[in-house]
């Protein structure tokens, strides 16, 4: 799966933009070039939708009968999910969401997100920590210009993120598509982790904890972007969260 966004809807941490990249024989790339090379690979059965300049969203399914982690893509109401992996408990979510008992993870999380835009009553940390399982997802409402992602705290799938060369922030489970997209700005999405375009990143696992920039080297001795790890030592100042204003309309108080 491929998402992304203009740099006006999504601002990531700093230190995932490498100074290297402007510097090193190998540039970033634009988003077109990025999403033609995608589409490349995949010349039979890639899915993509675009959004003017603001976003685009590229999805391939699955080329076996039953792959290791199957991947989605949804919309409804203007908001489109791309889900990669699994939710053991999809049953029990459905069902508390007011779902079809059929609905897939990729409808359910957007309607988790709309529960949340709409000031639902849990803290977005809160419910994304609710989800058990392997599994990575990217939104965008379209209509907000509004992104939203998040990263399993097992392992069990992999996501990787960076910087364009016109700024736009790339997203991917691809990591050879970030390489040849973003140069040496890119990194892995942190395990554990959300991102959403007006609050940022944080950990949904720990998220009273600030998140901590960690420089990262390649094999050829330069400055990558940055990994983010959970600073055990530096806690966030905000009051208990309650009632329908515990949604992410207070997120910025983790920056």
């Amino acid at each position: 799966m491929l998402a992304i966004f203009h740099k006006a809807f999504a601002h990531p941490p700093e230190e995932l933009n490498s100074p290297a990249s402007r510097n090193g024989s190998r540039k970033p790339k634009l988003p077109e070039e990025t999403l033609k090379e995608f589409m490349s690979t995949h010349p039979a059965n890639t899915v993509s939708m675009s959004f003017g300049n603001a976003a685009v969203l590229a999805y391939v399914p699955p080329d076996r009968s039953y792959p290791h982690h199957q991947r989605l893509f949804g919309g409804f109401d203007d908001i489109y999910c791309l889900f990669l992996g699994s939710l053991n408990n999809l049953y029990v979510l459905n069902r508390q969401y007011g779902l079809a008992k059929g609905s897939n993870e990729a409808m359910f999380v957007i309607e988790a997100y709309r529960t949340l835009r709409d000031r639902g009553p849990y803290p977005a940390d809160q419910v994304v920590k609710d989800l058990e399982g392997s599994f990575a997802f990217v939104v965008y409402d379209s209509k907000s210009g509004t992104v939203f992602a998040a990263l399993g705290s097992d392992g069990g799938v992999k996501l990787f993120w960076g910087i364009a060369a016109d700024g736009s922030v790339v997203i991917s489970d691809d990591l050879e598509v970030i390489k040849a997209g973003c140069a040496k700005s890119f990194a892995p999405f942190p395990t554990g982790c959300m991102f959403h375009s007006d609050g940022g990143l944080m950990s949904f696992e720990h998220p009273m904890n600030k998140l901590k920039a960690m420089p990262r080297i390649d094999s050829e001795g330069a400055m990558c972007g940055a990994n983010f790890k959970v600073d055990v030592y530096s806690r966030i100042n905000s009051m208990p969260r309650v009632g329908s204003e515990a949604n992410w309309a207070n997120w910025e108080s983790h920056q």
